[in-house]
């Protein structure tokens, strides 16, 4: 919501984070990211007393991980803002799989205030489309 620009005075913020030599343990990635984190808590602070009441919501991804496709990146083909993406990495994962909702005829759709994804307008029940 906060790339949309649709972000509620309460919206996180979500964080795809991909990093080599990573922990094995999600844990200790989080770890990793509060300390980050901290660096700047000045002006996390500053926002929480102008009424920005949010947290980060980070996905700490390994390379290999991030290349198997999730359900968070359909969105994020229309709406993510990329800050940094060495040699284009992160690019590269959400231009092919834009390209494969194109080649589905795939169309996010709003309903009410939620947005689901139809990937496939003439699908079958039972049919595997792979992504």
């Amino acid at each position: 919501s906060v790339a949309r620009g649709e972000a509620r005075r309460d919206s996180d913020v979500d964080l795809v984070i991909v990093g080599r030599n990573l922990p094995k343990s999600k844990f200790k990635r989080l770890e990793l990211f509060e300390d980050a984190e901290s660096s700047i808590e000045d002006l996390v602070n500053e926002l929480w007393v102008r009424g920005y009441h949010f947290d980060f919501s980070p996905i700490i991804l390994s390379v290999e991980e991030a290349r198997r496709h999730r359900p968070l990146y359909l969105d994020l083909v229309l709406d993510a803002v990329i800050v940094f993406d060495r040699d284009s990495f992160f690019a590269g994962i959400l231009d092919g799989l834009a390209a494969r909702l194109r080649e589905l005829g795939a169309e996010r759709r709003l309903v009410g205030k939620r947005w689901y994804w139809v990937l496939k307008k003439s699908y079958r029940f039972g049919e595997v489309i792979e992504l």
